[in-house]
């Protein structure tokens, strides 16, 4: 049985007792988070934190995130979706990855529990994980040249791992059996599935403490509050009609460029995104499923908007979000789509910037890097599997500096620090660095790019899925671009998306794209104190 006994409005709950309940159920998420990240073995995880914690209502509504990673955090509610269709029960875990079925790309797998502490479902506990391989045609399952889904890894639609408290071990060893390094996939399915089992015990605190009833009619109100916010700010800005247009840098068959278009509607208190006119979907692997555009349009309006604003389903309401089916943005199946996940959000996530910069120019920064610069290293043994995105320059802003060296746009994580890379894997760290005059000159410079360099130990496949190698991030207002970026193996320019064997002793070096500068520069500026 599911449902929400509550009343229809928030009316009966103090400002006192709301605000107290929105931290508390914010730190619901928070704690998911952090028992995820500790019991994880992957490093990935555990010290990239390339994972995603959320809690949801019976109706399938977020009501609270913890600060993690926005690409996952704003497809989450079609995971929970999905899950629902499929009569979930009390003491079920569900696991999902099909980006046509709930899911962003295989890597990233979710796990869905129904929270039910009284016996009824009052609510989900979701985590989201990206983990270092999950099968496919190359080690660490990020193929630059995969050309449909069944290529890039093992495909789960939304299935019980768990069913009415009892473990379906048969699930469990399917998965393991199709996956490099099982152990340790063994365990960050466990970590996610302990992260989720957090969620019903603090939940069943919040009962014990406020009441039943109380926590629930919370639900309501919380997500009334960030309507209530938003909708404000959404109509302090103009009213119109605002396109762009920007490109990707091919797709890992064809080097082409590919046209992303937008046209943003603001009217009133709603924003309506339009992606007609964007290409049609393609062979490669830059394919992004709605959910993934989607995410991208929230962070965009969220970033323009108030940043205290508590980020739930109430903030996403006032904003539509369409793509024609078949097309870059909204493929059918079995569209391969492992780029789009992590390099096409990011682009969505520039080109919606640009049309919003028309009616909200001051919050809009330059361009950021672009890409997440994703290195995927592993042995086609198993025996290994590193994942990492690089940092690089965060666009300038009308007020400041751009960021330097920092993760932007659609991801949030961390570095791997070297200690850990060195110890885990057989990798030699040789450089890691800012790049010098790589963000671009304005009043405001844009944050500088890294360079990282990386020799693998033992032969081992890389795979590299980058962007912003042609063009470069924009400046605005008058400043300049910022740097692009540069792949190279053993000094020898790399494609931007590529997947190669390589023997032992061989070097990989990414080095970052700077950010875009904003304003025009002065006469006498110089880097030279950069």
């Amino acid at each position: 049985m599911t449902g929400n006994s509550t009343p229809d409005t928030a009316d009966s709950i103090d400002p006192v007792t709301l605000e107290v309940l929105r931290n508390q159920l914010e730190s619901v998420a928070e704690e998911m988070g952090q028992t995820l990240i500790r019991g994880a073995y992957s490093p990935n995880i555990k010290e990239r934190r390339d994972c995603s914690t959320a809690l949801f209502d019976a109706e399938g509504r977020m009501i609270a995130q913890a600060e993690h990673i926005p690409v996952h955090l704003g497809a989450m509610p079609a995971a929970v979706e999905a899950v629902r269709e499929h009569d979930p029960q009390p003491g079920d875990v569900f696991v999902l990855n099909d980006p046509f079925t709930g899911g962003t790309h295989l890597p990233d797998v979710t796990m869905v529990s129904p929270i039910a502490p009284d016996g009824e479902i009052v609510g989900y506990a979701v985590s989201r994980a990206h983990h270092a391989d999950v099968g496919g045609m190359t080690p660490g399952s990020m193929p630059a040249g995969a050309q449909e889904i069944y290529q890039e890894g093992l495909r789960l639609p939304p299935t019980r791992l768990v069913a009415a408290g009892e473990p379906r071990e048969e699930v469990r060893s399917l998965v393991l059996a199709n996956v490099r390094n099982a152990r340790e996939r063994r365990a960050d399915l466990r970590a996610q599935q302990a992260a989720n089992e957090r969620a019903e015990e603090r939940l069943a605190a919040l009962f014990a403490e406020h009441g039943r009833e109380t926590v629930l009619t919370g639900f309501d109100a919380v997500i009334d509050y960030s309507r209530e916010r938003i909708t404000e700010e959404i109509a302090a800005l103009p009213d119109g009609t605002y396109e762009a247009t920007d490109i990707l840098e091919g797709d890992g068959v064809t080097d082409e460029d590919i046209e992303i278009s937008v046209t943003v509607t603001v009217d009133g208190e709603a924003i309506d995104v339009d992606f007609s006119g964007t290409a049609d979907q393609l062979e490669g692997n830059l394919n992004a499923p709605l959910a993934v555009a989607t995410s991208a349009v929230y962070f965009v309006v969220r970033s323009i908007t108030d940043p205290e604003i508590p980020p739930n389903h109430g903030c996403y309401e006032p904003v539509s979000v369409h793509a024609p089916e078949g097309t870059l943005l909204n493929p059918k199946s079995p569209a391969a789509v492992v780029g789009g996940n992590v390099e096409t959000s990011q682009r969505v996530t520039d080109v919606v910037f640009t049309a919003l910069a028309q009616a909200a120019p001051d919050r809009v920064p330059a361009q950021g890097q672009g890409t997440m610069n994703n290195l995927t290293i592993g042995a086609r043994d198993g025996s290994f599997t590193y994942y990492e995105t690089i940092a690089g320059g965060f666009g300038a802003r009308a007020e400041r500096d751009g960021m330097d060296g920092v993760q932007v746009g659609m991801t949030n994580t961390l570095n791997t620090p070297i200690e850990s890379l060195e110890t885990e894997y057989p990798l030699r760290v040789e450089r890691y660095a800012l790049r010098e005059d790589s963000g671009g000159r304005g009043n405001h410079r844009g944050g500088l790019g890294l360079e990282r360099s990386v020799t693998v130990e033992k032969e081992a496949t890389v795979s590299l899925l980058t962007e912003r190698r042609r063009h470069a991030p924009k400046g605005v207002a008058g400043g300049e671009n910022g740097a692009t970026g540069e792949n190279l193996i053993d000094g020898e320019p790399a494609p931007a998306k590529t997947t190669v064997d390589v023997d032992a002793g061989t070097t990989v070096t990414v080095k970052t794209p700077g950010g875009g500068g904003h304003g025009e520069p002065a006469a006498d500026d110089s880097d030279d104190d950069v």
